[in-house]
């Protein structure tokens, strides 16, 4: 009687098991690796007195991870309550 109650339930395809954010993940995933394929192409970056040559993707990637830390820690600091 198990047997036939789980033949009973229609089976969902795989595809339909994806969540709308699994489905813009792998868009974003997409995206992200077009992006660094465009931009294999070397720069050069002068700060102070360092000079680095890196590919612009890896530049553009740690800016962008400095830009989330200082993100998150100027919304920790504003929502914490003063002493």
């Amino acid at each position: 009687m198990h047997a036939k109650s789980e033949s009973a339930r229609p089976r969902r395809s795989l595809l339909a098991e994806v969540s709308t954010g699994q489905w813009l993940a792998l868009v974003f995933a997409v995206l992200a690796l077009i992006f660094v394929l465009s931009n294999r192409g070397k720069v050069r970056i002068e700060f102070l007195l360092v000079t680095v040559t890196s590919p612009l993707w890896l530049i553009l990637l740690i800016m962008f991870v400095i830009g989330v830390l200082s993100g998150a820690l100027l919304t920790r600091r504003k929502g914490r309550a003063p002493r």
